[in-house]
């Protein structure tokens, strides 16, 4: 063995040592229904590689997709929302954003596969997607409606302030169709109306967002839901994001005391 590889088996088995003492910290501790993960840096983690292809990096974010929801599954999670692309993406160049859309299709029926226990929801602004994607993301729900593991919501087009617009549409449309006059809705409409509406609608609220890559802010994720979500902020690129970056965030969330504005 070289002594490159000897020092990596080594990092290798301090790892998992690692990974094993942070499992068993966490035995018995609160576990988070619903994880958020805004999954960034792919397209520096290609850079940092020396890849001039900057999807190299996105399809390599792609192959820990499984892996990530696999640890969620271990550790008790209930519901998992994935950033996968924004409605700011969408304004990307053609050239970089089909093979991207390809990606997402390609996680889509990864995770919809006969094998797999998830149930997929696509959420976001689907009729701003070409429909071809928004038929292999339909798809994919169909065929894992009624799995028995985890509600997976794959953000495909997905905006914060675009959600909350499109609930209020909703509710004003649906309102309008019961013969409901604005004077009648202004006097009721309360928060849990508008969250009735949501993309989300029927799930709860995520109770942690996970971002890697360094970077510090929601980017327009989950907006309305995130309002008492604790954060946990890495400086991992996700094709970099290990079990033990996992283990490290739901150890930081069992350390916080969720007050929820009390």
């Amino acid at each position: 063995m070289s002594s490159v590889g000897a020092r990596q088996w080594v990092r290798d088995a301090l790892t998992q040592v690692y990974e094993r003492r942070l499992a068993r910290q966490l035995v018995g501790a609160d576990v988070p229904r619903h994880v958020g993960a805004i999954i960034d840096g792919n397209r520096r983690w290609a850079r940092a590689t020396g890849l001039l292809d900057p999807n190299a990096g996105h399809r390599r974010g792609a192959d820990r997709i499984a892996s990530f929801l696999g640890w969620c599954d271990e550790a008790g999670v209930e519901v998992v929302t994935l950033f996968l692309l924004s409605t700011d993406n969408l304004s990307r160049p053609e050239p970089e954003l089909t093979p991207l859309l390809r990606i997402i299709e390609g996680v889509a029926e990864d995770l919809s596969a006969p094998d797999r226990r998830w149930q997929l929801r696509p959420v976001g602004a689907l009729g701003l997607l070409p429909a071809e994607t928004v038929a292999v993301l339909k798809e994919a729900e169909e065929v894992t409606r009624g799995r028995p593991g985890a509600h997976v919501n794959l953000a495909v087009g997905y905006g914060g302030r675009r959600e909350i617009a499109d609930a209020v549409r909703s509710l004003l449309a649906e309102h309008a169709s019961r013969g409901t006059t604005l004077d009648e809705l202004i006097g009721v409409l309360d928060v849990e109306h508008i969250a009735e509406h949501l993309y989300t609608r029927g799930q709860p609220d995520p109770d942690l967002v996970i971002r890697t890559s360094g970077e510090q802010r929601l980017s327009g994720f989950l907006l309305w839901q995130t309002a008492h979500s604790e954060f946990y902020f890495t400086d991992v690129y996700w094709p970099d994001f290990r079990r033990v970056d996992f283990l490290r965030a739901l150890r930081a969330y069992a350390a916080r005391h969720r007050r929820f504005g009390g």
